[in-house]
């Protein structure tokens, strides 16, 4: 484990719910774009990027999501979901996500997002600012 967050400064811990698990028992598929979701926010709080969504109307939407499943989750567990950002682009960047199961000691979960910025005045992309350029510039890891 103490790998993995030297590999992933930025991750989250997500406990798994009981309720998460489906017939097969084990974690359904669907839940993992939650857990990306709850480190992809954090990750924005930890950034400030929420702050052009108060001031000037423009945030993240996701154009593309994706997952590859390489171990099975069951409850009870408690996930470490690594963040990662690649690709920084003037309008866009990617996001890479990383399940690490305490209960297995093992990555479970791959998955990335591309990430657009979007104005939600004018129904149009947007660019990032240079304080967010910056920023995940300063993330931004080759993959």
């Amino acid at each position: 484990m103490d790998d993995f967050i030297k590999q992933y400064p930025i991750y989250t811990e997500i406990p798994v719910a009981w309720g998460e698990m489906d017939a097969l028992q084990h974690v359904n598929n669907v839940v993992y774009f939650r857990y990306f979701e709850s480190a992809r926010i954090d990750f924005f709080n930890q950034i400030n990027l929420f702050s052009e969504l108060q001031t000037a109307n423009i945030g993240p939407v996701l154009a593309d999501n994706h997952a590859r499943y390489k171990r099975p989750v069951t409850y009870p567990d408690t996930l470490l979901v690594g963040v990662t950002i690649s690709d920084v682009q003037s309008d866009r960047f990617m996001m890479h996500y990383t399940a690490f199961s305490q209960a297995q000691q093992a990555v479970t979960t791959l998955g990335s997002s591309l990430v657009v910025m979007f104005d939600f005045k004018t129904g149009k992309k947007s660019k990032l600012t240079g304080k967010l350029l910056d920023s995940l510039k300063s993330h931004e890891k080759q993959v």
